[in-house]
This record gives C-alpha cells, structure tokens and sequence, in this order.
C-alpha cells in the first residue's frame, strides 16, 4: 500500500525517535527517575513567563476572527515588520517584512527552501555530523544530499574537502551553528573561507549556490560566545530560524525564513517560497502563536540560558572526569563524546543497560561518537552520573 518512495523511511526510522520511545518504556518498568533519556532535544526548560503572558493578552486584547484567521500565506506582516526590526538591531541587518516568511518551525522552513530552489538531481551539500532529516528533506524534492566528513580535531567544517566536493550540480549548503549534535559555533573565520569557497566555484560553474543557514540554536550560546551572522558573509544567504528551543516551544511549530534582498532574485525567491508554503500543505504558520511571538520579542523574552549552562558544566565535567573525550559545547545543548569502542552503537547498547539512552554518533554521520542531550533537569543529570562511571569503568576509562 505505501509508496516506493516511502518504504525506506518506514526501514529507517530515527534512531533518536526510537531512543525516545525506548525511553517510555524502560520508564514504565523502572520508574521514570531510575532511566536517564539523553535522546531527544525537547527543552527541558520552561518557556518564558512573557510566553504564558502574552498568549492571555492576545485572546483578551486582540479579536478572535483576525487571531484564528487566514493570513497571507508569508504570515502576518506586522509580526514579519516586528521580526525584521528586532534583527536589524541586534546584528545590523537592514531587513523588512518582505525579507521574512513565517513558517511551521525550522523542518518546515527547510523544506521550504528547498523545494523553492531544488532541480531534479540538484545536489544540496552538508557537513557531517549533521541533522539526520536533512538527507529525507533534500530526498523530499528529488535532490542529492553531498556530506562531506567530519573534521573530528575541533569539528569547524572540513572545507579542504567540502572544496573539491562543488560541482555544477551544487544548489545548496546546508549548515547548522551552534551544531547539533557537537554544540560547536562556526567561527568567523570559518564563514568568511567558506563564503570564499562558495564565490570561487559559483564564478567557475557560472552557477549560483544558495547558503542555508539552519538556526534554531542561535540564542543558545555559553561563555560570551558570539554567534555571527551569516547574511553578512555570503550574499546568497537564506536563514531558518525557529522557536522551538530559544523560547521553549517544540510543539508549537513556529518560525520564520529570512531572503534578504542580496540574494539573487530575491523577490522572485520570496513570491516562490510563499507559494510553496502554502502547496506542501502548511498554508501559513499557526496563527495564534505567530501573533505572541510579536508580543514576545517586544517584551524581550528570552529563554533561561543559566539552566542549560549548568547543566553543560555538570555533565561535561562529569564526564571529563570519568575519562571520556569530548569537546566542550559553545551552544546548543549536547554533548559530543567519544565512544571508548570503535562501534558507537554497541556502546549505546551497552550504556541502554545502565538505563543510559544516548544516540550513536553513525546517526550524524560520524560514527565512533555519542550525542548527549543535556536539556533535561540538573537532578536527573545527577542521578545519572552513577551510571556513566560504572560504564567508564567497564570500558577502562576510569581507574
């Protein structure tokens, strides 16, 4: 009954959503605080008291009919206005409504552009490790996901190889900073060889390659940490930027493209992008919530970046301490760990038997690691802490 092109979806379903569903079920044998699930980014903390505030303000203040209405198909425009101004100030940008497109969180955003852009066999290039949707998103559109390999010294892009991997062919690069799963933030020097590279080969191929900056991270960024902006880099620059973790809002599915005017065609891009909103069947962003991120950004709501900071202390020192290898994250809210075995899945199943449910790094594309996610609470990060060094000490990292 179901389609050619779905059935391997169905064979490979997310290793990080079985994890999770896994972890509902060893919850149910041993009691919820005896299994530590590291397996999914759904924020821990709550969302801002503004969220809460603004969504009673809306259903009092504003009328019924406008708030749960149709819109245009890009989204309400005084919450594009509202959304372009607050970047302007924050990052220098000089964008407008016309720049910004509402959409049904960051998934939604992908596929947006993508199917905007995308050609039969189109390649869409990535660095590993990287979000395993995005090759279903890119496949979505009958296009070729390109990964080029991990640089696993400080896992800043492998642009040596990502160089000699543009073809003719090339449509996109996809990057995600902060990184999911490393915690890493691509630096400036990073984005300006990059943006070099991309300028080289489009003057060579005659081509135009457009840069995704997926950003659903940015806010979430430790130590003084700067996140640079990527338009500023690259002229063909689209950003996707979601709610879901800097507000706290996973299941509410909000947030926007930006198409700033530099790129090519940008007014053609924008009305196309549009348009393909509304044919993959999201229509416009829900309502509701477009109308309180307005009011949110206006109250300067911000999610509680402290928690997540000590979490990351915690768990890294931790861990550091039992003898495993890891980075320290910059952003985001992983961890990024070197499996003591060469086999990171084996390693996952021994840690499941500790009640430990982490993600094989072969999901990102980079075998022989583990993601982490620390966005759940400090007592359950303690309460596991036991558990990591019984498995560092059958693995001989802790004497």
């Amino acid at each position: 009954m179901i389609s050619k092109k779905m059935n391997p979806l169905v064979q490979n379903n997310s290793v990080i959503r079985v994890m999770f569903e896994e972890g509902k079920r060893l919850a149910a044998i041993y009691g919820a605080e005896n299994v530590y699930d590291f397996s999914l980014g759904n924020p821990n903390v709550p969302a801002p008291q503004e969220v809460e505030d603004s969504i009673l303000e809306t259903l009092k203040e504003e009328d019924s009919t406008f708030i749960h209405g149709y819109m245009s198909n890009s989204g309400y425009e005084d919450v594009r206005e509202t959304i372009a101004q607050d970047l302007n100030r924050r990052f220098g940008t000089k964008f407008g409504q016309g720049n910004i497109l509402m959409t049904v969180g960051a998934a939604s955003g992908l596929n947006i552009i993508l199917k905007t852009i995308l050609d039969l066999e189109d390649e869409v290039m990535t660095f590993a490790p990287y979000f395993v949707e995005y090759g279903n998103y890119v496949r979505n559109y009958d296009g070729r996901l390109v990964v080029v390999s991990p640089n696993t010294v400080d896992f800043q892009p492998n642009l040596e190889e990502f160089a000699e991997k543009i073809t003719a062919r090339t449509k996109a690069v996809i990057i995600n900073t902060p990184n999911n799963p490393t915690g890493v933030i691509y630096s400036d020097e990073t984005l300006t060889r990059l943006a070099d590279i991309l300028r080289v080969k489009s003057a060579e191929f005659g081509t135009e390659i457009v840069l995704i900056s997926d950003e659903p991270y940015r806010e979430l960024a430790y130590d003084g940490a700067v996140v640079p902006y990527v338009t500023k880099y690259y002229a063909n620059t689209v950003v996707c930027y979601s709610y879901s973790k800097s507000l706290s809002l996973p299941g509410e599915r909000i947030g926007y493209l930006v198409i700033p005017d530099e790129l090519t065609d940008s007014k053609e891009v924008f009305t196309a992008a549009t348009i393909a909103n509304r044919v993959i069947g999201c229509v416009n962003a829900p309502s509701l919530i477009q109308r309180v991120i307005k009011r949110c950004i206006e109250k300067g709501a911000a999610v509680n970046l402290s928690a997540y900071d000590k979490n990351r202390n915690l768990l890294y020192n931790s861990l550091k301490e039992f003898g495993f290898e890891c980075i320290k994250p910059e952003g985001a809210f992983y961890l990024f760990v070197k499996a003591p075995i060469a086999d990171d899945k084996a390693f996952c199943a021994q840690a499941q038997k500790h009640n430990l449910l982490l993600v094989p790094g072969s999901s990102f594309a980079c075998p022989g690691y583990v993601r982490i996610a620390y966005c759940v609470s400090y007592e359950q990060i303690e309460r596991s802490l036991p558990a990591f060094e019984a498995v560092a000490k059958e693995y001989g990292l802790k004497k």
